[in-house]
C-alpha cells in the first residue's frame, strides 16, 4: 500500500487561506529535520523529547483545500468517483460570495450522506438547534468554534476518521 493510501483524507472548505494553513499545521506537522545544539542539550538534561503529539502508531492525515462550497462539493464528488474518498470535512459557516456552510452541507449530504462534517465558525447565521432540525441528529455532524484549539482539532479528526464498524 502506498504511503498516501494509508493516510486519512481530510478536506477543509473555508474561504480563509490562514485557516487552511492552521489546519495543515495541526494535522500535517512538519517532521523535525535535525537537532541543533539547544535540542541536544535539552535531550541530555531531560531525556529524549516525545514526538509532536504523534505516537508511533497514530494515523497521518492528507489534507486538501477548497475555498468555496461549490469547489468543495466538486472535490468530494471527484474523490468518490476516483475511489479515494475523504474521511472528514471541516466546513466554514460563512464563505462569501458563494454558498454558505448550510447550503454546502445540504449538497454534500446528497453526494456523500455519511461523510463526517465539522461545521466551523466564530459566529453562525444558524443556531445548532436549527441545523439539527434541518439535518437531523447525527454522529457525523459536529461543531467547532473559532478560534479553535489545535489539540481539540486533532482529537476530533482522529475520532471522526476512526474506521467504523457497519451496524
Amino acid at each position: 500500500m502506498s504511503p498516501s493510501a494509508s493516510k486519512r483524507r481530510v478536506l477543509v472548505i473555508d474561504d480563509s487561506e490562514a485557516i487552511h494553513t492552521d489546519f495543515r499545521r495541526i494535522l500535517c506537522p512538519e517532521p523535525r529535520r535535525s537537532k541543533n545544539d539547544l535540542d541536544m542539550l535539552e535531550e541530555a538534561l531531560f531525556g529524549p523529547a516525545p514526538s509532536r503529539g504523534e505516537g508511533p502508531n497514530e494515523p497521518e492525515f492528507e489534507l486538501d483545500s477548497a475555498f468555496q462550497g461549490q469547489e468543495g462539493v466538486a472535490k468530494v464528488t471527484e474523490s468518490l468517483s476516483s475511489g479515494r474518498p475523504y474521511s472528514l470535512i471541516f466546513l466554514d459557516y460563512r464563505m462569501p460570495p458563494g454558498w454558505n456552510g448550510a447550503e454546502t452541507l445540504k449538497r454534500l449530504r446528497v453526494v456523500a450522506p455519511s461523510l463526517p462534517v465539522v461545521l466551523c465558525s466564530a459566529y453562525s447565521d444558524y443556531s445548532w438547534t436549527e441545523l439539527m432540525r434541518e439535518f437531523g441528529k447525527s454522529q457525523v455532524l459536529r461543531e467547532l468554534r473559532k478560534p479553535f484549539n489545535g489539540q481539540e482539532v486533532r482529537q476530533m479528526a482522529l475520532s471522526l476518521t476512526e474506521p467504523r464498524n457497519p451496524g
